[in-house]
C-alpha cells in the first residue's frame, strides 16, 4: 500500500479511469439474459442499458465525493452523505409521494418531493444547530441530523405501516435503492448537479485539505471557517439530494469508497477528490451488474448489493488500518 502511495501516484488516475471504462463496457454487455451485440443494438436494450450505466455513474461518484467532503467538515471517518438525515428527508418525500398518490409533476413528482425532502432537512438541522451568535458547531450540527433521522425515519416507517398494498412495493423498492431512469432530462440534471459539485470540491480541495485540520488551524491559516463550511455543506447536500432523488437511497457507497481510495492515494483532497469520483461511479456500475444478473431474471435491489459488500469490505479496511497503527 505504501509502495502505491509514493511509487505509482501518477499512475493511479489512470487506473482508475480504465477500471471506470472497463465497468462501463461489463455493464453494456450485461443483463438478465444473454444476447449478442447486434441484437442488443437492432432491439434498443442499448439505450436502456446506456441510461442505467449512467446514473449509476452519476450516482456513485456523487454519494462518494459528497462522503469525502462530509468526513472532512464534520472530522469523523463514520461521517457519509446521510449523516445529517438526508435518508430520512428525501425517504419520507419519495414515500409522501407514492402513498397519497401526488402527480402534480408527472414522472417529476417522486424525484422532485424527494429532493425537496432531503435539503429541507439539511437547512432544519443547520438552524437547529445554529448558535446566537451565527456559528454551527459541529458536534451540535452532528446530533441534530441524527435526532432529525430517528424522528423522519419513525415517521418513514408510519408511511410505510399505512401505504395501500398496490403502493407498497413502489416505496420500498425505492428505499433499497433504484437505478432505471424513465427519462433522460433527470439524468441529466443530476450529472449537472454533481459535476458541477465535483468541480467545485476540485477547484476548492485547499479548503478541504484545511478544515480537515480543524477549525482553530484553518482559521490561523487565513481560512473564513464559517463560509467554506456553509459552502461546502451546501454542495454536498446538493450532490447527494441529486443522487438520492433519481436513484433512491443507496448506502455505505459514500462511506467505504473515500476509506479506500484515501488509502491509495493519500489524504490530499487534491488527489483524493477526483480519485473517489473514479472509484465510486466504478464500484456502483458493478454492484448495479451484479444487481442485475446474479439472480436473474430476478433483479436485486442496488442497495442490498452495495450493503452487503460494502459492509465487510469496511471492516476489511477498519481491521487492516488497526494493524497498521499497532506496527
Amino acid at each position: 500500500m505504501t509502495f502505491l502511495r509514493h511509487k505509482s501516484r501518477p499512475y493511479i488516475f489512470a487506473l482508475f479511469a480504465l477500471a471506470l471504462a472497463a465497468a462501463c463496457l461489463i455493464s453494456l454487455l450485461s443483463g438478465a439474459a444473454h444476447l449478442p451485440w447486434s441484437e442488443i443494438w437492432s432491439k434498443g436494450i442499448f439505450w436502456l442499458r446506456l441510461a442505467r450505466t449512467s446514473i449509476a455513474a452519476v450516482a456513485g461518484a456523487g454519494l462518494s465525493v459528497a462522503g469525502v467532503v462530509f468526513q472532512s467538515l464534520l472530522r469523523n471517518p463514520l461521517a457519509e452523505p446521510y449523516v445529517l438525515g438526508v435518508t430520512a428527508g428525501a425517504g419520507v418525500g419519495a414515500a409522501l409521494a407514492i402513498v397519497l398518490g401526488i402527480t402534480a409533476a408527472g414522472l417529476w413528482t417522486v424525484p422532485g418531493m424527494a429532493f425537496a425532502g432531503a435539503l429541507a432537512t439539511i437547512v432544519l438541522a443547520r438552524a437547529l444547530a445554529r448558535t446566537p451568535s451565527g456559528s454551527v458547531p459541529v458536534e451540535t450540527l452532528l446530533l441534530a441530523g441524527v435526532t432529525l433521522s430517528a424522528v423522519l425515519n419513525s415517521l418513514l416507517m408510519f408511511l410505510v405501516s399505512i401505504a395501500p398494498s398496490d403502493k407498497l412495493h413502489g416505496v420500498v423498492w425505492w428505499l433499497l435503492g433504484n437505478l432505471q431512469i424513465t427519462d433522460w432530462r433527470l439524468l441529466e440534471i443530476a450529472a449537472a448537479v454533481v459535476f458541477a459539485g465535483l468541480a467545485v470540491c476540485i477547484v476548492f480541495a485547499r479548503d478541504l485539505n484545511l478544515m480537515a485540520l480543524g477549525e482553530e488551524p484553518a482559521a490561523h491559516l487565513g481560512l473564513d471557517v464559517e463560509r467554506s463550511r456553509r459552502t461546502f455543506l451546501l454542495v454536498a447536500s446538493l450532490m447527494t439530494g441529486a443522487t438520492v432523488a433519481t436513484s433512491g437511497l443507496i448506502g455505505f457507497v459514500g462511506l467505504i469508497v473515500p476509506h479506500a481510495v484515501r488509502m491509495l492515494v493519500g489524504p490530499d483532497h487534491r488527489r483524493l477528490v477526483p480519485a473517489t469520483a473514479l472509484a465510486g461511479a466504478t464500484f456502483l456500475i458493478l454492484a448495479d451488474c451484479l444487481a442485475r444478473t446474479l439472480l436473474a431474471p430476478i433483479e436485486i435491489p442496488i442497495g442490498v448489493v452495495t450493503a452487503l459488500a460494502g459492509g465487510p469490505l469496511f471492516l476489511m479496511l477498519l481491521r487492516r488500518r488497526k494493524a497498521e497503527a499497532w506496527r
